[in-house]
C-alpha cells in the first residue's frame, strides 16, 4: 500500500506559478512510477505528466508540455509539480498517483491521492 497526500494547490492569476507537493508513505517510494492527473468540473480526469521511478525520463500531456515541470526526491518521499505560465484553462482538482506503468491513462495507476484544487484566475 502506498498513501499519496498532494498539497500546494490554491488560487492564482494568469501568468503565474504554483509547486505542488505529493508526499507518499507506505511502500518503497522508488517502486513506483509517479504521475499527475487533474480533473475539471464536467470534464474526464486528464494525464498531466508523469516520472519514472529513479527520475530518469519524463513525460508530458500536450497541454502542459513546456510549462509544468514533473520531478521527485527519494530522499523525501516526495513528487513535486512546478507550474509555471499558469492559464485559467489550467484549473481543476490536481492529483497524484502511483503505479508500475507509465501510461497516460488513470487505469494504469494504483494508488490515488484525494486532489488538491488549482484555481486561475483570467
Amino acid at each position: 500500500q502506498v498513501q499519496l497526500v498532494e498539497s500546494g494547490g490554491g488560487l492564482v492569476q494568469a501568468g503565474g506559478s504554483l509547486r505542488l507537493s505529493c508526499a507518499a508513505s507506505g511502500r518503497t517510494f522508488s517502486s513506483y512510477n509517479m504521475g499527475w492527473f487533474r480533473q475539471a468540473p464536467g470534464k474526464e480526469r486528464e494525464f498531466v505528466a508523469v516520472i519514472t521511478r529513479l527520475g530518469s525520463r519524463t513525460y508530458y500531456g500536450n497541454s502542459v508540455k513546456g510549462r509544468f515541470t514533473i520531478s521527485r526526491d527519494s530522499a523525501e518521499n516526495s513528487m513535486y509539480l512546478q507550474m509555471n505560465s499558469l492559464k485559467p484553462e489550467d484549473t481543476a482538482i490536481y492529483y497524484c498517483a502511483a503505479g508500475g506503468g507509465l501510461g497516460t491513462r488513470s487505469a494504469e495507476y494504483d494508488y490515488w491521492g484525494q486532489g488538491t484544487q488549482v484555481t486561475v484566475s483570467s
